[in-house]
C-alpha cells in the first residue's frame, strides 16, 4: 500500500453530538461505526452512508469509550460516572451496570467471546467483568500500576494496558504472569498490530512508540504531531504498513512502520483529534474531534 492510498479525502461528516467526541470506533466488519462523547451519548452510524441510526442514553457522565461485540447484539461503554455499562444494542436498554472503580473510567474493552469485559480507571486499577452472570461485582481486579490507567487492549490469553505511570503492562491470564515496560512518559493510548506482534503506544511527549511483544524492545518511535495533555488514539492500518494518529493542531498523521517519516498529514479538524479508527478491510478511517464531529475519510 502506497501512500497515495491512504484515506486522505473526506466522505462524509457525522454531526449530532453536542460538544466534544471522545471515541469513534468501527464495530468489527467496519459497516457501523460506535461514538462517544461530552454529551453523555453513545451514537450508532452508518458512516459509509452518512447515517444516523440510534442514540443510547443513560450516563450520568461524559462517555469515554464504547466497544461493540463480534455479533454486533451487546455493547459496554464508560466515562465519567464510574460505572461500566453494558447495553442491548438493538432495543438500546442498559442490560447491566458494572460498579466497581472508585473514579472515573477511561477505557474498556471486551474479549474475543464477549464474556468479559475489562476496564482502565483513573483509580490506578484494571477491572475484569463477567457479562454472563448477574453479578455487577469484578471478578478480577488488577492494581499494581502507580497512576491512572488509560488504555487497554485484550489477546486471548493477556490484558494489555498503558498507563500514566509510563509503563506498559501485560498481565498473562493464564498462569498469572506481569510483564512490565517502562516507557518513561505517561501512556495515553496503547493499540495493537494486525499481526499481534507489536504494541503502539501514544505518550504525552508527543511520541507514538512502537514495542516488540514478545521482548518489549523498542522498535521505532513517531513524531511530528502534538499530544501533550489529551488522550488521543493511535493505531496501525489494516496492513500494519502504516502508522495513524491524530494531533491536538486539529491534524491526522500517517507515519511509515519501518522507516517513520511522515508519509502524509492532513488538517482532519478544527480542533484537537481525540479518535483515529481503522477500517478492518477497506483504505477507510474515521477520526473524532473536540469540535463536535466525525469525519469518514477513504482513498
Amino acid at each position: 500500500m502506497s501512500a497515495s492510498d491512504l484515506p486522505t479525502k473526506e466522505a462524509n461528516v457525522l454531526k449530532g453530538h453536542e460538544g466534544a467526541v471522545l471515541a469513534a470506533r468501527f464495530n468489527a466488519d467496519g459497516n457501523y461505526c460506535l461514538s462517544c462523547g461530552k454529551d453523555r451519548t453513545i451514537r450508532l452510524w452508518n458512516p459509509h452512508r452518512g447515517i444516523h441510526i440510534k442514540t443510547y442514553k443513560s450516563h450520568g457522565r461524559e462517555v469515554r469509550d464504547v466497544h461493540v461485540t463480534p455479533d454486533n447484539s451487546k455493547l459496554v461503554s464508560c466515562g465519567g460516572d464510574r460505572q461500566v455499562f453494558y447495553w442491548d444494542v438493538s432495543t438500546g436498554r442498559v442490560i447491566r451496570k458494572f460498579r466497581g472503580h472508585e473514579s472515573e473510567v477511561n477505557a474498556v474493552k471486551f474479549n474475543e467471546y464477549a464474556s468479559v469485559a475489562v476496564s482502565a480507571g483513573y483509580d490506578q486499577s484494571l477491572r475484569s467483568w463477567d457479562c454472563r452472570s448477574h453479578s455487577t461485582e469484578p471478578i478480577q481486579i488488577i492494581d499494581t500500576f502507580s497512576d491512572s490507567v488509560m488504555s487497554v487492549c485484550l489477546t486471548k490469553t493477556e490484558i494489555i494496558a498503558g498507563s500514566v505511570d509510563g509503563t506498559v503492562r501485560t498481565f498473562d491470564i493464564r498462569v498469572g504472569r506481569e510483564i512490565s515496560d517502562n516507557l518513561g512518559q505517561p501512556v495515553n493510548c496503547i493499540s495493537l498490530s494486525n499481526d499481534g506482534n507489536c504494541i503502539l503506544a501514544s505518550c504525552l511527549d508527543s511520541t507514538l512508540r512502537l514495542l516488540d511483544r514478545t521482548t518489549g524492545e523498542l522498535l521505532q518511535e513517531y513524531k511530528g504531531h502534538t499530544c501533550r495533555s489529551f488522550k488521543m488514539d493511535c493505531c496501525l492500518t489494516n496492513t500494519d504498513a502504516h502508522v495513524t494518529g491524530g494531533s491536538e493542531d486539529g491534524y491526522v498523521y500517517f507515519w511509515d512502520l519501518v522507516d517513520a517519516s511522515v508519509v502524509s498529514r492532513f488538517r482532519a479538524h478544527a480542533s484537537v483529534v481525540t479518535s483515529v479508527s481503522y477500517h478492518p478491510k477497506d483504505s477507510c478511517m474515521v477520526t473524532a474531534s473536540v469540535d463536535g464531529t466525525i469525519r469518514v475519510w477513504k482513498t
